[in-house]
């Protein structure tokens, strides 16, 4: 959140800047305390503080918090249809699943910034964007 609070593209208004970069640390160690506490961590988005598309910026966040990155893709992955409790039908490669697949050029075990560049994307099995 600070990172988009003190960023060229800040469409705060200046009030909502100040707390922004306030919240941010404390966001931050809270998420590491969290982790830290065993806590399970679901990546999600409030889509209320960045523009769309914009939320694979939170993998950096989690990573901050302590995550590895295998950590913070599987809180997106699997965490995160196991809190909506939709596992069932999302989070795994397997028939009967979803079919919504990502994928990047690069490693994002070793650069998570590439989860911030799609190079293919698939959703329901309709390939949006690659293929």
């Amino acid at each position: 959140m600070a990172r988009i609070a003190s960023g060229p593209n800040n469409y705060f208004a200046s009030a909502q800047t100040a707390e922004a970069l306030e919240a941010g640390p404390l966001m931050l160690d809270m998420c590491r305390r969290a982790h830290d506490a065993g806590v399970r961590i679901a990546f999600g988005t409030d889509s209320g503080v960045s523009a769309h598309g914009d939320n694979a910026q939170a993998f950096a966040l989690l990573i901050q918090c302590g995550l590895s990155p295998l950590q913070a893709i599987q809180a997106a992955t699997i965490g995160a249809p196991e809190h909506l409790q939709i596992d069932d039908e999302a989070g795994a490669l397997r028939p009967g699943m979803g079919a919504d697949l990502t994928a990047v050029s690069g490693d994002p075990i070793t650069d998570a910034a590439v989860l911030e560049r799609v190079g293919f994307l698939m959703r329901a099995g309709r390939v949006y964007r690659g293929g």
